[in-house]
């Protein structure tokens, strides 16, 4: 075994350990096990949500379209910033309703807020299967990143069944508490290896940083514009813009469990702060994209880009650091998708009467979700990659939604909201599969436009023809969603 692998390895079991370490005698609250009893203070909240933003995209993925397309790399940049705004204008929003209704899951607010349990449970499909896609790309993507760090695809698959038995057991064992110790440990990791990046690759080159910029100006001028192709200005636009759609107004539903996890809304404005801070980081594998289009030939995988780069500038052991740091971009995040999953099913989709049972399902879903997007990432990773097109955009379809039910009195109704969600979802497949010309363009963005008519047209015709905001009912007659207790542990009927 190499340096490289077993400092990877190590460093995988110690990031499950370190997780394994949150746990606190939840019982079967799943208030407790899921959003942390809504105790988390400002400084767990900047790691958390740090590390659910920091993936495998933000490591490989941006590294590799700096190699490829240079300064479109920046649009993360951009729409990180946006969305931090509108999450600091809508996040203590949501969590003073989450706080006063015992919310646990987005599809909580959605079932409370439109007084619908059938919009609810759509809500939650639709959250649920999107996201299963997002957790095979961190699995799959911790794989590549052993891979390209060792060189052994034999070390990679192995290594991605035992980071997912490990973070799905710290999940099982420690819920979000364990998630947010090892965010703390994952953010430790990447500071060091993100300074290790930014000393030493440019070191390596002649005239250091501001040499890297000079070289690239002089022999690759092309990566300092948006140019014609896939990552062209119109391009950079709409998909910084339904980034910050869909984050900033929270539309991905792992990302709720932190939110909600906050002891105040103050804390969570102080977060949103100081979070931009963090994003900084985002800048690291893009100037080592930048390194990896002057040295590594031509051909080259994007994705390989940043290991490449990494692996002719460091000895094996701060290779193994680098993958570590990596490969935590991966474990973390996929423990908050997990969770996400989890609970809107458990919550929302098939609610249980007692609350043992309602970890059970809960728990059972970890185990289906996690083993399901491992076994198509080893063996049919092309289903979900299909889907994962869908993902971003596709939630982004709830943003209108979400914009009127954040009003002090919501005047829109479920039916409406139900039937642009459904119009701005059909749309974004029809974009994305049907084979229709939209240029670079954003599917999604472009799908908000339909949504948003239907929504307005259905509205018109509701009040008109139903004398106001009516409640969706749910199938079988079920009553709107009750109030819960605060910490979230009533089941909902």
């Amino acid at each position: 075994m190499s340096t490289t692998m077993a400092v990877t390895l190590a460093g995988i079991l110690a990031i499950a350990a370190v997780g394994l370490s949150g746990r606190r005698n939840t019982g079967h609250d799943l208030g407790e096990w899921a959003v942390g009893g809504r105790r988390f203070g400002a400084v767990t909240m900047w790691f958390l949500q740090a590390g659910e933003s920091f993936t495998t995209f933000s490591f490989l993925g941006l590294a590799g379209l700096a190699f490829s397309d240079g300064v479109a790399a920046t649009y993360a940049l951009g729409y990180l910033s946006l969305c931090l705004i509108g999450q600091y204008l809508t996040g203590p929003r949501l969590w003073r309703l989450g706080k006063e209704n015992g919310y646990i899951t987005q599809a909580d607010f959605f079932a409370d807020r439109f007084n619908s349990p059938l919009l609810g449970k759509v809500v939650a499909v639709v959250g649920a299967v999107f996201l299963l896609p997002y957790l095979q790309l961190q699995i799959t993507g911790l794989g590549l990143i052993v891979q390209l760090a060792t060189g052994s695809e034999s070390g990679a698959t192995g290594s991605m069944i035992l980071a997912t038995v490990l973070t799905v057991g710290f999940v099982l064992w420690s819920g979000l508490r364990g998630i947010a110790r090892a965010a703390y440990f994952k953010d430790v990791l990447m500071v060091v290896a993100l300074l290790v990046l930014v000393i030493a690759v440019p070191l390596a080159l002649d005239g250091g940083l501001g040499g890297l910029f000079t070289a690239v100006r002089e022999s690759r001028p092309d990566l300092l514009t948006l140019h014609g192709g896939g990552t062209d200005a119109t391009w950079f636009t709409t998909a910084m813009l339904i980034s910050a759609i869909g984050a900033g107004l929270n539309t991905m539903p792992h990302l709720w469990s932190a939110i909600l996890s906050a002891n105040s809304s103050r804390a969570l404005r102080r977060n949103y702060i100081w979070l931009p801070l963090y994003q900084v980081a985002i800048a690291v594998p893009v100037v080592v994209g930048f390194a990896g289009a002057l040295t590594l030939k031509p051909g080259t995988d994007s994705k390989a880009a940043l290991l490449t780069v990494a692996g002719g500038a460091l000895p094996g052991w701060l290779v193994g650091v680098v993958a570590v740091a990596a490969a935590a971009t991966a474990m973390v995040p996929s423990a908050a998708l997990l969770l996400g999953i989890s609970t809107l099913v458990s919550r929302n989709l098939l609610p249980a009467r007692s609350p043992r049972m309602t970890m059970r399902i809960n728990h059972v879903c970890v185990l289906l979700a996690s083993g399901l997007a491992l076994v198509l990432g080893l063996t049919r990773p092309a289903l979900l990659a299909n889907l994962l097109l869908l993902t971003y955009g596709g939630l982004a379809q709830l943003a209108p939604a979400t914009v009127m039910a954040l009003a002090r009195r919501n005047r829109l109704g479920a039916g409406p909201a139900l039937l642009g969600i459904v119009a701005g979802v059909l749309t974004l497949a029809w974009l994305t599969f049907g084979g229709v010309d939209i240029g670079t363009v954003d599917a999604g963005l472009l799908s908000l436009v339909p949504n948003v008519v239907v929504t307005v047209g259905a509205q018109v015709l509701w009040r008109g023809g139903a004398g106001g905001a009516e409640r969706l009912p749910a199938g079988g007659g079920a009553a709107a969603p009750t109030r819960a207790a605060p910490s979230g542990t009533t089941a909902r009927s």
